[in-house]
């Protein structure tokens, strides 16, 4: 996949002037320090983002985004638990990836022009496409956000959303009040207590909030589609080995998805590989991770002890979650959807 790069040297000086010191000398050498730390720093939410991130009874995290972090540490030390996640704020996520604190952000955050250019960062692949929604309380008996002319409406701080919101609002013609926090727990009370008329999120956010508060019949999402966001993981710029290694991960989840290799049936299928390159992927064959700065069974330990997308996607999201959400667009390229791996040779 081809990244977006910097233009000119203007452009890099600011991008370097923003990244403070900790970042730069660690720029170009993510993974040495990541090995050296012996452990991974990823950006985790601040709170309950049910099916992305959550936190259980005891203290556990798990979701779709935590498995990818997941995902990450097991290509590098082959040892999902050699991950630490670092609870940051939306606003926060920028700061800290760029001073050091964390080594890449996996946090529902869209690949933008804004914080490609200006802010110095960096995108993989898209691991999930979703759709910026609006959902509102069913007794206002709106049918689409043309009607809510002069309501008030939830927003999460520090996101993409804002300026989705502001922009749909002027191309349809209405205003709408804006009621902004930054804490997802707090946004929800907000609306569901009333606060609220509208409340605008990632579409999947809204279906699954929906679910978890058992109030699916008292609430409507409008069929206005905002904006479409690729979601990504987000590393600094500069050091395209660390981005290769967040796109090979991604790639290995959606290649065993394609290729029918699951957790269960992993060491199986190393034994008697389906074809050379899926002896290569599996470390069967020699190759896989020299490139890479890994050793060459990476990506067999990722799906032996994570599992391969399919799998991700359905005991956080999915049929095997409490949200049973459809993939929609967030399937396979020969299912219907738009997600589709590297190739291996």
């Amino acid at each position: 996949m081809q990244f977006l790069k910097w233009g000119a040297a203007a452009a890099l000086a600011l991008s370097l002037a923003q990244i403070s010191a900790p970042a730069r000398a660690a720029s170009g050498k993510t993974l040495e320090t990541v090995k050296a730390r012996g452990v991974l720093n990823c950006t985790g939410h601040d709170g309950s983002y049910l099916g992305f991130a959550e936190v259980d009874d005891k203290g556990n995290w798990k979701g779709m985004d935590v498995d990818l972090c997941r995902a990450v540490a097991t290509a590098v030390f082959g040892d999902p638990a050699k991950l630490k996640i670092v609870p940051i704020s939306w606003a926060q996520r920028w700061p800290s990836l760029q001073s050091g604190d964390v080594d890449i952000v996996i946090k529902a955050s869209g690949g933008t022009l804004s914080r490609d250019t200006e802010l110095g960062l960096q995108f993989s692949m898209s691991y999930y496409l979703g759709t910026t929604k609006v959902m509102a309380h069913k007794e206002l008996n709106l049918k689409s956000l043309k009607d809510a002319e002069g309501g008030t409406i939830c927003i999460p701080a520090g996101t993409t959303i804002e300026q989705q919101v502001a922009a749909y609002s002027q191309k349809i013609g209405i205003k709408l009040e804006p009621v902004v926090i930054e804490k997802t727990e707090e946004l929800e009370q907000a609306y569901f207590s009333g606060r609220c008329d509208l409340y605008a999120q990632w579409g999947p956010v809204l279906a699954i909030a929906r679910v978890a508060k058992g109030k699916v019949e008292d609430h409507v999402i409008l069929p206005d589609v905002i904006a479409v966001e690729p979601e990504v993981m987000i590393l600094r710029q500069g050091d395209d080995n660390w981005v290769d290694v967040a796109n090979w991960t991604l790639s290995a989840l959606l290649f065993a998805e394609q290729e029918g290799i699951t957790s269960k049936n992993v060491d199986e299928i190393k034994a008697k590989p389906t074809s050379p390159a899926v002896a290569k992927f599996l470390g069967a064959a020699p190759g896989m991770g020299k490139g890479l700065g890994l050793p060459d069974d990476w990506a067999y330990n990722v799906i032996k002890k994570v599992g391969n997308y399919a799998e991700i996607f359905d005991r956080d999201l999915g049929k095997d979650s409490p949200y049973k959400m459809d993939r929609d667009l967030t399937n396979l390229w020969n299912n219907g959807g738009v997600l589709f791996p590297l190739v291996v040779d």
